[in-house]
């Protein structure tokens, strides 16, 4: 009955050409977490390479500005599953619950996972969730998910060898990795379950959401990924963490005395895992009906002993995750999908995760919410006429004193300090000279300032969640709980 009433509500958009009526592709959304845009070799990395993700590059087609959801982790997913920017999503930032998971999405949510459902597709989300606790309105299996395999939690989700993962909605106890062992390395389990459910829907449409968990901290690999890299990336960053008591694999960081190889490690162990992937959808017989999208939740972290600026993981744009500058939004994007995306293609259409849901309805044929902000990029997928364009990209962020971005065009406009002053000055970019973000041109264009100003005030809506608004009125509403 609730997915009949989702139904009733949707509108329909359809402004692109579909290509449901030959046969249902099947969809699989590979979501790397804290890549940045220069960790791919495609993309520019020099001190690593990653050949099996570089495959879909040359085989596909690379977006060049493209945008993850937010700056951080759980916002960024909501964006993309729900098609709405953080200035309307119900999840605006990382939020725990405890003893494991986070803020729920309310349970009328509609998904891109029931849009799938909706048109007669096997689902399955294997990784990592982050929007909503066990027992919440809103584990997977209850926002469109058949099938679920990884962590609930996106903060046990940083440790690599966990005492559990959810199988469904039960815990599947790894007992090899109880005390200090580490005999279960997660992504080597989540990589089979990701295998068996595309094995399994071999013969029916399906939609696979890959939610890899490298390379964010804690910086582990198993051994003779290590080896492959130790001594070859000096000199180390080390990190003293924590490896026993009852902090342990339940929120801090394992030590890391070799953080750099540990990194490339991680991200070669990532792509290892797509080869192998790609190589099943080829085995199948399936890979011609296959659309691949990969990318990241946003851009490189700086924790456990990741150095970042050694790998160039920003791609030499200014900022990381929590930043809303070029490198904690502006994220690798790759389209693959033979015979229809253009091999060795690139473009520079402005994009971003709320554009997502609308694109695979669009190709599913399924009818595209009224309520989201996402515009179909598929035009641009398939090289043909008819591709919308966005007025504006933004973003907010509600830790680090609050901070706001929006881009229109070649102008980006970053407000920080928003949460104790919603007036804060405004910094203004020009990017298609200045992609760095090292020029404030602010004075010199303060048309453009007001022009974007008000784009920003009308970009939002207020967050019926008191901590997702600015400015103090969090503040004001612990206060009044605490005066009842």
């Amino acid at each position: 009955m609730r997915t009949i009433l989702k139904f009733l509500v949707l509108g329909i958009a359809f402004a692109t050409p579909s290509v449901h009526a030959e046969s249902k592709p099947n969809v699989i959304y590979i979501l790397a977490d804290d890549l940045g845009y220069g960790d791919l070799s495609c993309y520019g990395q020099t001190r690593f390479q990653t050949p099996n993700i570089d495959a879909l590059a040359k085989h596909g087609m690379k977006f060049t500005q493209h945008y993850s959801g937010s700056t951080v982790c759980a916002p960024s997913r909501c964006a993309l599953l729900t098609g709405k920017h953080i200035g309307h999503a119900v999840v605006r930032g990382n939020s725990e619950v405890q003893p494991e998971g986070q803020r729920a999405m309310p349970a009328d949510t509609f998904t891109m996972a029931h849009l799938f459902q909706n048109a007669g597709y096997a689902t399955g989300l294997f990784g990592k969730w982050g929007l909503g606790a066990p027992g919440s309105v809103s584990e997977p299996l209850k926002m469109g998910f058949d099938r679920f395999y990884g962590y609930n939690c996106q903060r046990q989700a940083h440790h690599y060898f966990p005492y559990f993962l959810w199988n469904d909605d039960k815990r599947d106890m790894l007992w090899g990795n109880f005390g200090t062992e580490t005999n279960d390395y997660a992504p080597d389990l989540i990589q089979e379950q990701t295998l068996e459910f595309i094995e399994a829907n071999k013969d029916q449409p399906f939609f696979c959401h890959y939610a890899l968990i490298q390379p964010h901290a804690e910086m582990v690999a198993p051994e003779d990924k290590m080896a492959k890299y130790r001594g070859k990336f000096l000199p180390e960053s080390s990190y003293r963490g924590t490896d026993s008591g009852p902090r342990f694999r339940k929120s801090a960081y394992g030590s890391q005395p070799e953080a750099h190889a540990a990194f490339a490690a991680m991200v070669d162990v990532m792509d290892e895992d797509v080869g192998e992937l790609v190589a099943k959808l080829n085995e199948l017989g399936i890979a011609e009906n296959t659309l691949i999208l990969f990318t990241s939740d946003n851009g490189p972290h700086q924790e456990a002993g990741h150095d970042p600026a050694y790998f160039n993981s920003n791609g030499s744009q200014r900022g990381f995750k929590r930043d809303l500058y070029e490198g904690g939004i502006h994220v690798p994007m790759i389209a693959h999908w033979p015979g229809k995306v253009a091999a060795g293609s690139e473009t520079d259409h402005l994009s971003a995760f709320w554009d997502v849901l609308p694109t695979v309805a669009d190709l599913i044929g399924q009818p595209t919410p009224a309520d989201i902000d996402g515009i179909s990029f598929l035009p641009t997928l398939l090289g043909v006429q008819g591709q919308t364009k966005h007025d504006y990209l933004y973003w907010e962020f509600h830790e680090k004193r609050g901070r706001v971005a929006l881009r229109q065009g070649k102008w980006k406009a970053v407000r920080y300090n928003v949460a104790q002053n919603a007036a804060s000055p405004i910094e203004l970019y020009d990017l298609s000279t200045d992609p760095k973000e090292s020029n404030d041109v602010a004075e010199q264009n303060p048309e453009m300032v007001a022009q974007l100003e008000a784009l920003i005030k009308e970009a939002r809506t207020e967050s019926s969640d008191p901590d997702f608004n600015f400015p103090l009125k969090r503040n004001r509403h612990r206060a009044a709980m605490t005066d009842r």
